[in-house]
């Protein structure tokens, strides 16, 4: 192998960060941290969210810097002081959240912050010479002319990927990268991936997703509480074991539903169409029901209407036409409060920002949407022994860690405030249940606990919304899956059943009948 990338940019033979140390006030991010990638290599990088995966990475992209340790590229110790100075270093990273302007073209948008070879004149030709030539070499189609608002996320993906090659990134770290793509799009991005690496180039690859990182890894390092638990291959190791590694207890992945009892209809969602904040068309005609004793989930990439259909049937957006009947009440224009007392209960998305108030302690969140009624109050006067008594119950009942329900909910973790909003939801007793995005930012533990609950909801009767971008998650605990796809239902289909593949392509906006033609 030559020491040169395709490119003609050096290669960096291997990366080090040595004893890493990274503190915050009150927490040990990084305790003595040793990770290494070398050329050719997909090392992937695994932890739950808080084991410290980020804060490493930002340490080698050059956000932050190290308290103690070094950092090592083909042998020579760096002191990064910006993300310039990674990327001079040829160290480039692949944002989960893209970094792109959506007003610029494909061409402008790699061109940015850089210098032109002409001087003051912009060489807009020579940079879309080399996109053309780097989409061809990897496989990364995609229009130098066109403006990134034009583009699907798959090739706004691609935009990324060809920006840090552009920038000479020897080294790429890929934030979880496949978080909005279709399984599709996740098979044709490892194969990207696997042919940069072929290349000379080393690849670290963050990821939540047991099966892809099993997939795509030549070595794998888990970490947990800021600390290197294990180092291994794919070889010989399962997802559970992955998970157990992760957590440090045995972690259940496939859940046992007994066969769906056949319930009369719960929710029904006819011709449903809303707009979306910029006035837009969101929601085209959706009609859905979720029945009595049913776990419904709705698949879709990320931006296809999701938002906005939780939001409709929380009350929270208006419905342009359509109707929405819970238990054949019509519910279609009524405010949240009117949907909470036909038996309604909500997961919102964004849960900081709609389902909890972070400086309210952990009881006055518990009883944020029932302060009033008894028995938490009567008429002016509030009932605080059984306020306590009801919130210690069910932070026990719930697996709820804080110091006590008087604690500020911003001091606990993210897994936890969102079992106190579940707390909440369930202890209603709701006879529907809207999840949306129920365990998004949390971590497999707390993932686990949370798909448990829903499904003895199941049990107990509650006709159950979930709406996730996670596939796995929605494979793993629906009855039915429906995909929607630029705010329309593409198809409902049987969970058990129903392949990876045909619900790839629907996610894509595939019909099936335009699947049976092909």
């Amino acid at each position: 192998m030559t020491n040169l990338l395709p490119t003609g940019l050096p290669r960096i033979e291997q990366m080090q960060m040595i004893d890493i140390v990274k503190r915050f006030p009150g927490v040990l991010a990084n305790d003595k941290v040793s990770f290494d990638v070398k050329a050719g290599e997909i090392h992937t990088l695994l932890g739950e969210n808080g084991a410290g995966k980020s804060t490493l990475m930002k340490q080698l992209y050059g956000l932050y810097r190290p308290d103690s340790g070094e950092i090592l590229i083909n042998g020579q110790e760096m002191k990064f002081r910006s993300p310039q100075d990674a990327i001079d270093a040829g160290v480039g990273m692949i944002h989960q959240h893209f970094m792109l302007v959506p007003s610029l073209t494909v061409v402008e948008n790699v061109a940015l912050g850089l210098k032109s070879s002409r001087g003051f004149r912009l060489d807009l030709d020579v940079v879309e010479k080399r996109i053309i030539k780097l989409s061809k070499q990897y496989g990364l189609k995609v229009d130098p002319h066109a403006y990134v608002w034009q583009l699907a996320v798959g090739e706004q993906q691609r935009v990324e990927i060809i920006k840090a090659l552009y920038r000479g990134a020897a080294l790429m770290i890929l934030d979880e990268p496949t978080a909005v793509l279709t399984p599709q799009e996740v098979d044709e991005l490892f194969e990207t991936f696997k042919q940069i690496a072929s290349d000379g180039h080393a690849l670290i690859f963050i990821s939540h997703k047991l099966h892809e990182v099993l997939a795509i890894s030549n070595r794998i390092t888990v970490l947990r509480d800021g600390r290197v638990v294990n180092q291994c291959t794919p070889e010989g190791v399962s997802k559970a074991d992955l998970a157990q590694m992760m957590v440090g207890r045995p972690v259940i992945l496939e859940y046992d539903r007994p066969p769906l009892k056949h319930g009369k209809p719960m929710l029904e969602i006819q011709g449903v169409c809303a707009q979306s904040d910029r006035g837009t068309q969101a929601l085209k005609n959706v009609s859905l029901t979720v029945n009595h004793g049913e776990i419904l989930g709705l698949a879709g990439v990320s931006g296809n209407g999701q938002r906005e259909l939780a939001e409709a049937l929380a009350g929270l957006r208006p419905i342009t036409d359509g109707k929405v009947l819970l238990n054949n009440q019509d519910i279609t224009h009524a405010s949240p409060l009117k949907h909470i007392e036909a038996g309604q209960s909500y997961i919102p998305e964004e849960r900081m920002r709609e389902g909890a108030i972070k400086e309210f302690s952990v009881a006055d969140n518990f009883i944020l949407e029932d302060h009033s009624k008894e028995p938490y109050s009567k008429l002016t006067f509030m009932h605080f022994k059984t306020i306590a008594a009801k919130t210690k119950e069910a932070v026990n009942s719930f697996n709820v860690k804080t110091p006590s329900i008087d604690t500020p909910l911003k001091n606990l973790s993210g897994g936890n405030i969102q079992k106190l909003i579940l707390a909440r939801e369930l202890t209603r007793k709701p006879e529907v249940l809207i999840a949306s995005q129920p365990t998004r930012g949390v971590d497999i533990g707390a993932t686990e606990y949370i798909h448990q609950r829903l499904l003895e909801q199941r049990e107990q009767g509650t006709a159950t919304l979930l709406i996730s971008e996670d596939l796995d998650e929605i494979r793993a605990v629906a009855d039915r899956i429906a995909v929607i796809y630029e705010g329309e239902i593409v198809d409902i289909v049987d969970a058990r059943t129903a392949s990876l593949k045909h619900l790839g392509l629907m996610m894509a906006g595939v019909r099936p009948e335009e699947e049976a033609a092909d």
